[in-house]
């Protein structure tokens, strides 16, 4: 077993991951909504992790060797791999069903979970400042959930079920992150990610009625032979995952989360201007209202968790 270093501490470098990395998953996000109306969500993830493996394989031998990837931490690395796929599953199911400004807002539920979430797993203490403005980023959910209106969808509910189990993985990668290196862990990931995905394509082999719910028709549509495009872009978002993953767990594991996550937000402004210029997607004023109730309430959260960092 290789030993691995004990992360660096570097608050600007796990800020540079952490908008690298939603750069490039906010392409990944393009790429599957634009795929969503023909291949299902199973296809899509098995050419993903598939063309991900060997780069994460190279990624863990330039980091420590192929050693870091076969710890006593294994089993909680799968177990966080898991989590990850039932977050990032139930995002791409809502894709093809809202507009893709919606659903990013919606998963930025994410931090306002993770400030609750802090409680029990990581023994915090929330004041009622931060307590206020949770409450009313979740408004902010309610807001462009708009239940009991005619315009209600319930794909709605899939990304804040995706916030609620990234929180639990990125809480999860800055515990792990103290002895496990982030491509082990985006190693896991992905592995978890390709074996639910083949389950998957076995589970719903058969083609699909025309009249489904486009979420349930991305879940349980039938495999299709790819044009050679298509089959390029599922690949592609291969590179994009290893990459991502990577990134993406490294700045929660070299930085304190209360330094970065203010820039998971820059992910929204991706998924505003994706929609627009892809789909001619653009916000309602109550949608307007929603996303940045969400945005101002998550950075108080963040502000206020600093303040009390810094006074305690």
């Amino acid at each position: 077993m290789t030993a691995l270093p004990s992360p660096r501490h570097d608050s600007a470098l796990g800020i540079l991951c952490l908008c690298a990395g939603l750069g490039l998953f906010s392409v990944q996000d393009l790429i599957l909504k634009l795929l969503s109306g023909s291949y299902p969500l199973s296809q899509a993830m098995v050419f993903r992790s598939l063309t991900a493996l060997p780069l994460l394989l190279l990624l863990a031998h330039r980091d420590g060797g192929l050693g870091t990837l076969f710890t006593p931490g294994t089993r909680a690395m799968i177990a966080r791999g898991l989590v990850m796929f039932v977050a990032y599953a139930a995002y791409y199911l809502a894709l093809p069903a809202l507009p893709l400004a919606t659903a990013v807002a919606l998963y930025f539920s994410a931090p306002l979970f993770i400030t609750l979430l802090s409680i029990p797993m990581l023994g915090e203490t929330v004041g009622w400042r931060r307590g206020l403005a949770v409450l009313a980023g979740f408004g902010g959910v309610l807001i462009i959930l708009r239940p009991g209106a005619g315009v209600f969808d319930i794909a709605a509910l899939l990304p804040v079920l995706s916030g609620f189990c990234y929180a639990v993985s990125m809480i999860s990668a800055r515990r792990l992150g103290q002895r496990e290196s982030a491509p082990a862990m985006a190693f896991w990931g992905n592995l978890v990610f390709l074996g639910i995905a083949t389950a998957m394509a076995l589970g719903f082999g058969g083609a699909t009625a025309p009249d489904l719910h486009p979420s349930l028709a991305f879940l349980m549509r039938g495999w299709v032979w790819p044009t050679p495009l298509d089959a390029t872009l599922m690949a592609g978002c291969g590179v994009i995952a290893a990459l991502g993953l990577t990134l993406l767990t490294q700045a929660y594991r070299i930085a304190d989360a209360n330094a970065v996550t203010p820039f998971e937000y820059s992910a929204m402004l991706w998924g505003i201007l994706w929609g627009w210029a892809f789909f001619a997607e653009w916000p309602d004023a109550l949608a307007w209202t929603g996303i940045a109730t969400i945005v101002a309430a998550g950075l108080f959260v963040l502000w206020r968790e600093r303040v009390t960092r810094q006074s305690s």
